[in-house]
């Protein structure tokens, strides 16, 4: 997956680059700071010390010693004053002079932590906004894993009116599969179903020398419809994209998803991918619903309002809200798998 938000210890990480929010003195401080000092050990100390120091915004890059890593690149970000000094292109600058150093080094992976959210005190909702926006923009461009690394899933993560707008939504359509409701409105639908099987079986007895094809050609050719029918996940995408006017790289890095798993679903007409990145592909296209659900009948899944993950994705799509970043800050709130590969 290009971008995604982890749970984890940084330090433990097998990535080609850490990054370290730093002090300007590069010597070592508390945090996450003193935390990648102590675990690279004292060579770390000794090649800081060469540097010369680091501006705030400004990125340096050393050794990882002791660290799975193989390089730690440091950063100092900007100290929160109330929002009115700068703070945000500071932070802007962070991410993007680590992520330039990067990819001067052929890093091909990279983990960040929330620069400036611990002892800088820059508020964490709109520290994770600032970065994925940079990384957002950057991924666009560029091939890479970026990784955000945090401690706990907090919800202030998000912002407290989409926490909540999520959590009513959640809360007002959720329905659990072992109450009474849940089997009432299913022996409802069983029955519907019945009655919608018999009628169709009763159409489909119809002699097709009768039908008015004019009238068809101003909804949809007849063909056309059983090509439909017959799609696979793979076609139906690729068709989707085309009528879109979309390119495919466009689709594939909106939907997080990275370069290698794309062409696979291209080469392959019979692939299945797996829920996440099926939903990944409709939001990259900013399907509405009813779309969304065809395209996942593709790759035979469904929708369920029994089901959480499913539940945050139909939020969003009902508020046409496409962006898969935020979507997956959400998830990740809400304890939930995310969208990509």
């Amino acid at each position: 997956m290009p971008f995604e938000i982890i749970r984890a210890d940084i330090t433990k990480l097998k990535v080609d680059a850490i990054v370290n929010a730093a002090d300007e003195d590069l010597l070592g401080g508390g945090g996450v700071d003193g935390a990648i000092h102590q675990a690279a050990g004292k060579e770390l100390l000794e090649e800081c010390k060469t540097l010369g120091g680091c501006l705030t915004e400004q990125a340096k890059i050393t050794k990882a010693y002791n660290l799975p890593a193989k390089y730690i690149i440091h950063t100092v970000g900007p100290i929160w004053l109330g929002g009115a000094f700068n703070e945000e292109q500071q932070l802007k600058a962070c991410y993007q002079n680590s992520l330039d150093l990067a990819v001067k080094y052929k890093i091909k992976s990279i983990a960040f932590p929330l620069i400036s959210s611990g002892l800088f005190a820059y508020p964490k909702e709109l520290a994770i906004q600032t970065a994925m926006s940079v990384i957002g923009e950057f991924l666009l461009h560029h091939e890479m894993n970026i990784y955000i690394v945090v401690y706990d899933r907090l919800a202030y993560m998000i912002s407290e009116k989409l926490f909540f707008s999520v959590q009513t939504f959640i809360e007002d359509n959720y329905i659990d599969e072992n109450s009474p409701r849940y089997n009432s409105i299913f022996d409802d639908d069983r029955s519907s179903f019945k009655s919608m099987s018999r009628s169709f079986k009763s159409k489909t007895r119809m002699d097709f020398n009768s039908l008015d094809y004019n009238s068809l050609e101003s909804k949809r050719n007849l063909d056309d419809l059983m090509e439909e029918l017959q799609e696979t996940f793979s076609e139906s995408l690729l068709r989707r994209i085309d009528e879109k006017g979309k390119t495919d790289v466009e689709i594939y890095k909106k939907a997080n998803i990275d370069r290698k798993l794309f062409s696979k679903i291209r080469s392959d007409r019979n692939y299945k991918p797996k829920k996440s990145t099926a939903i990944a592909f409709a939001i990259a296209l900013e399907l509405n619903l009813d779309e969304t659900k065809d395209l996942l009948l593709k790759a035979g899944y469904a929708l369920s309002h029994s089901n959480r993950f499913d539940l945050i994705i139909e939020y969003f799509i009902k508020e046409e809200q496409y962006d898969i970043y935020e979507i997956n800050e959400a998830l990740f709130t809400f304890d939930q798998l995310l969208l990509g590969v």
